[in-house]
């Protein structure tokens, strides 16, 4: 019983050995492989091409100043945000203030005058009036009455003359007190301080730049489009762009610029920008931005995620899990979408197909995967 005993452990021994040779028992050369799939979808393909675009702001440039004069103090630095209105630069107002002083004077010597003629003219008119009514009588002169309307017309005269030089000081004042008012040079609109042209004691005239803005806060994206995809880009077309960082922009056109450049053939079309999420803390001109213009109308297709296509000779195969078992699928592609191909053929919507661990994969293995994982296009 023994030596029986011994002949069927060796026997055990070699069946053993020999399954390990070949393979394993049935069961161990079906077990199933863990796998990652994906549906295949139908989803409109929208071509799209890329141009390198940059933000342009709206408004920038130097701020200069309205009146001649010296300069008191610079109260902004470089990198300084302001708002409409706040002060940048205070021009000394010395020279200024006693002109406004001098004007406010030749304004009440020209009142004076004219208070001078009007009674005058008042006093001319009260003595025509008492020659008009010795008319009738003995003692009315023909000679004084025709004299003192004279008069009366040249004090007229003189009040409409005095009455023109108060005018004329009145606005010779209001032109001091302006000049006076612009002696501080205020922000025109919200933006950050980009450069000074000016410091403390120099002298500027009027017109000259003394600071230079940019506002941030009101940027366009600018692409120089080749002309003839301009076809679709009539204003209100949203199309999409994205920042080096990634964020993705919805850009719609405002005005495509009927300027070409001869040696390019592109002109340059202006995008207002429309971020979705959270705006960038910080963006600045000639950042560049990346649009995507889009190719022809959109079309239906079928596709596959790229990661599901292995190149196999001169053509292409996919897994396909039938029946908890991965099937060897040949297929043709055509068009990029995102990270999915377009699928001429071989595949319908809604099959599944092995994404990760295909490398791996026998024709016919058994498959197992935890559940299945949105498309991502």
């Amino acid at each position: 019983m023994r030596l029986d005993a011994c002949r069927a452990a060796v026997a055990g021994a070699a069946m053993a050995g020999l399954a390990l040779l070949h393979g394993g028992p049935a069961d161990a050369q079906d077990q199933a492989a863990r796998v990652e799939v994906d549906a295949v979808i139908a989803e409109p393909l929208r071509q799209t091409m890329p141009v390198i675009g940059r933000f342009v702001a709206r408004q920038a440039g130097p701020v200069a100043a309205l009146v001649s004069g010296p300069v008191a103090e610079i109260l902004v630095d470089v990198g300084d945000r302001v708002t409409k209105g706040d002060v940048l630069v205070r021009l000394s107002t010395d020279v200024t203030v006693g002109n406004r002083n001098l004007r406010e004077a030749e304004l009440n010597e020209k009142k004076a005058s004219l208070g001078s003629a009007q009674a005058q003219l008042r006093l001319a008119n009260q003595e025509l009036a008492r020659l008009e009514n010795l008319k009738k009588s003995a003692a009315f002169s023909q000679a004084s009455y025709e004299d003192k309307r004279a008069e009366v017309a040249r004090f007229q005269s003189s009040v409409a003359e005095a009455s023109a030089s108060v005018a004329r000081a009145r606005a010779n004042l209001e032109l001091s007190e302006l000049d006076l008012t612009r002696s501080e040079i205020r922000a025109p609109y919200n933006g950050v301080v980009i450069a000074r042209q000016a410091v403390a004691g120099a002298y500027v005239n009027t017109g000259a730049p003394v600071v230079s803005l940019v506002n941030d806060e009101d940027m366009e994206i600018e692409a120089d489009v080749p002309a003839d995809r301009l076809a679709g880009l009539a204003p209100g077309r949203a199309v999409r762009a994205a920042l080096d960082s990634g964020q993705n922009v919805m850009a719609v056109v405002r005005a495509v610029i009927p300027t070409e450049n001869a040696l390019t053939r592109t002109r340059p079309v202006r995008f207002r920008t429309q971020f979705a999420g959270e705006v960038p803390l910080q963006y600045a001109t000639d950042q560049s931005v990346t649009v995507l213009l889009p190719i022809g109308e959109p079309r239906d297709i079928v596709s596959v995620h790229k990661d599901a296509v292995i190149a196999r000779g001169a053509g292409y195969i996919v897994y396909v899990v039938e029946d908890g078992k991965a099937q060897v699928r040949e297929i043709e592609i055509g068009e990029a979408a995102g990270r999915r191909l377009e699928v001429i053929s071989g595949l319908s919507p809604d099959d599944l197909v092995v994404t990760r661990g295909n490398e791996r994969l026998r024709p016919g293995q058994s498959v197992s995967y935890m559940g299945m994982p949105a498309g991502d296009g």
